[in-house]
């Protein structure tokens, strides 16, 4: 089921199931910003990423003597979640795990996800509730997909991402190889880049300590600005057509806590690069804001 909040500036829809973001209207310039789910490119637009981010080493990993398996990002996204509480612009559901999981994961939780309109921002707010008496291990991500080109008389190249580091923090790039991690190296710089397929042609960018990207139009200044200030990763990726070097007509911005599996990895849940801590009846709180121009 479909909830939708609105304000004078921006109309959202929302799907219960994953509580995933459905579309994104501009009421001032009649712009809808978010992907279309069309799976003959990828056929979802903004799943939220939980308990893992990204792939695990042959789809599993090693937790107290136990090996459980889990595909990709996890399975949050696919989980119907219930509606706690809507207003005009502000809709909030919720998802416990009530023992349904315990095959893949073994903890109990409650996963809370928010979202709020202020003018032409919308923020989105999670929620993590550690319902077990020891301590928990998770990773949680965004994976909003933003249309590209926005107007009929733009191209790809016309759309640039302007970086904003953490200042007080090394920006470290990170490459994937069959889907695993592998560190590139320090960037002590990160300039505007234009868009262009063979961005893609090795999966995800992806780099650490970033507080804001934005995605614009260099002719008609239209776009999207995420903020995620003191996120440890984010992730941009587009799939890649080899055979024409394309890309799909969109693009993601992904801010994470939490990354996909090193390719030297133990496969430890434990000791899983960027992997998040609670401890017993511990609350997680994070969240990031996506503006509309």
């Amino acid at each position: 089921m479909k909830q939708t909040i609105e304000n004078e500036w921006l109309k959202v829809e929302i799907e219960s199931n994953g509580a995933e973001i459905q579309s994104v209207e501009h009421k001032k310039n009649t712009l809808n910003y978010m992907w279309t789910g069309d799976s003959a490119y990828w056929g979802r637009v903004a799943p939220v990423l939980f308990p893992i981010v990204g792939r695990l080493k042959e789809d599993q990993y090693h937790l107290d003597g136990q090996t459980y398996e889990m595909s990709q990002h996890g399975f949050l996204r696919d989980v119907d979640f219930e509606l706690s509480s809507l207003s005009a612009e502000h809709v909030s559901f919720e998802a416990a795990s009530d023992g349904r999981f315990k095959n893949i994961y073994p903890y109990e939780f409650k996963a809370t996800i928010t979202y709020s309109l202020q003018q032409d921002s919308l923020s989105v707010d999670w929620k993590i509730e550690n319902q077990n008496d020891t301590e928990m291990y998770f990773s949680i991500g965004a994976h909003p997909a933003f249309r590209i080109p926005l107007l009929e008389n733009e191209g790809l190249e016309d759309y640039q991402l302007t970086f904003t580091p953490n200042p007080d923090k090394e920006v470290m790039e990170y490459g994937l190889e069959n889907a695993l991690v592998h560190e590139k190296g320090i960037r002590n710089h990160l300039p505007d880049i234009t868009l262009q397929p063979d961005l893609f042609a090795k999966d995800a960018m992806i780099y650490s300590h970033i507080d804001r990207i934005e995605l614009a139009s260099t002719k008609s200044n239209h776009g999207v600005e995420v903020v995620f200030t003191d996120f440890p990763f984010v992730g941009i990726w587009s799939k890649y057509n080899e055979e024409n070097n394309t890309i799909a007509p969109f693009v993601c911005i992904e801010p994470w806590y939490g990354i996909a599996d090193m390719h030297d990895t133990t496969g430890d849940l434990k000791e899983k690069f960027g992997m998040n801590r609670l401890e017993a009846d511990e609350v997680f709180q994070k969240g990031y804001t996506m503006t509309f121009k």
